[in-house]
């Protein structure tokens, strides 16, 4: 329940950081927005991320196996980094229409997965 949990929330948290980070760009087709200063949409993209740091920090609370969860620091870590760029690539494809995965993009996520399971194998 707790390694479930942690990734629940570490996808949330995922989900929040691509908003602050990247959403801005997206939000520059809106006029009213267009009209901001850099100093603006850096406070409203700290603001977006102050949701990621709800949901981060109980994640790796919860998961790390130092708390009693089931995950090693360096596991939380590499399961961090492969939501980040699910999350990424979802978002990427369904908020930026121009943007499309090729090939070596693919074969990038394979070997990253690949390098999930050696993490976790014993």
């Amino acid at each position: 329940m707790k390694g479930f949990l942690t990734i629940a929330l570490l996808i949330l948290s995922n989900t929040f950081m691509t908003f602050a980070w990247y959403g801005h760009l997206k939000f520059a087709e809106w006029k009213w927005f267009n009209k901001l200063g850099l100093i603006a949409i850096i406070l409203i993209s700290w603001g977006i991320a102050l949701f990621e740091y709800l949901f981060q920090v109980p994640a790796n609370k919860i998961g790390y196996a130092g708390n009693g969860g089931p995950f090693s620091l360096v596991e939380l870590k590499v399961i961090q980094e492969i939501i980040t760029l699910s999350v990424f690539a979802v978002f990427s494809l369904l908020v930026f229409k121009n943007e499309s995965l090729k090939t070596n993009h693919i074969i990038a996520f394979v070997f990253i997965i690949l390098a999930v399971y050696f993490m976790f194998k014993k």
